[in-house]
């Protein structure tokens, strides 16, 4: 069957092949296609996403639509290159946790296993929580990839153990995210920086990244600013990650706050006089 697959939006993680469409049907040079699926991410594009299925609609295709912003429970296996470019890999689905500002949880419930298709970028609401036979073949998978990989997804902090930081060490990750969403993340946190140094992970190297919630109710600048240097003093380099509610609304002071946050010079700059500082 061919499928086009049809996005609101482009973002880093977006098929590019010659089956994506971004804008209503082509008039002239309307592609062979069986089906189209809009795939929506982000709730606050839901209403361009309607647009684009009513406008391939009528072309005469049968449209289905759907994504997490419509709480696709995304009960399939994943099919790589279907709805994230090639490279991007779930291995799970799902997570145990309840976080609050989470949706992972509610929208697919408990953590449940994938096949494993081949891939680089691991994007798992939760990877630790797999079963340790699942996690060591995940990084088998990873070992014949030609890319380094990248843990994206995020990595509990909580969830890690020492033979976790001998595999992530054996892979040599480019990049790899952990979280500070709450103040109970803190102190595994703060663990997780020294078991991953004990594995020879140098956090000057930024290899050892953290994604940190801003701009929540009830957050204040300072409270976030010192998260950040919480985050840099538990030697791990702080991302801004900003609260967005359904309607995607955010306050320009706080969307100018994690703009510097995701600054690369400044975070740099940041994370060496914060780190000299613990040092001493």
């Amino acid at each position: 069957m061919k499928i086009a697959r049809v996005f609101p939006r482009v973002t880093k993680a977006t098929p590019d092949d010659d089956m994506c469409f971004f804008t209503p049907p082509p008039l002239l040079t309307m592609p062979e296609i069986d089906e189209v699926h809009v795939s929506c991410v982000f709730t606050y594009d839901r209403g361009k996403a309607e647009e684009l299925a009513y406008q391939w609609g009528v072309a005469g295709v049968p449209v289905k639509i759907g994504g997490p912003a419509y709480d696709d429970p995304a009960e399939g296996d994943f099919v790589p290159g279907r709805y994230l470019k090639k490279g991007y890999v779930i291995t799970s689905r799902g997570c145990n946790n309840h976080c609050w500002f989470c949706s992972a949880w509610k929208r697919e419930g408990k953590l449940r296993e994938l096949p494993i298709m081949p891939g680089w970028n691991v994007l798992d609401n939760n990877l630790l929580q797999c079963s340790e036979q699942h996690i060591r073949d995940v990084f088998h998978m990873l070992s014949q990839q030609k890319e380094r990989p990248v843990f994206t997804g995020g990595l509990e902090a909580k969830q890690l153990q020492p033979w976790h930081c001998e595999l992530l060490r054996e892979a040599k990750p480019r990049r790899m995210y952990f979280a500070y969403d709450t103040p109970d993340d803190y102190e595994p946190l703060v663990e997780a920086g020294k078991m991953l140094q004990a594995a020879v992970f140098n956090p000057r190297g930024h290899v050892l990244s953290c994604y940190c919630l801003v701009g929540y109710q009830g957050d204040t600048f300072d409270a976030a600013t010192e998260r950040m240097e919480q985050t840099i003093r538990a030697g791990f380099m702080p991302y801004a990650m900003l609260y967005r509610d359904q309607s995607g609304k955010v306050d320009t002071d706080w969307r100018r706050f994690q703009r510097e946050w995701l600054r690369p010079a400044l975070v740099s700059h940041m994370f060496g006089e914060v780190w000299n500082n613990a040092d001493q």
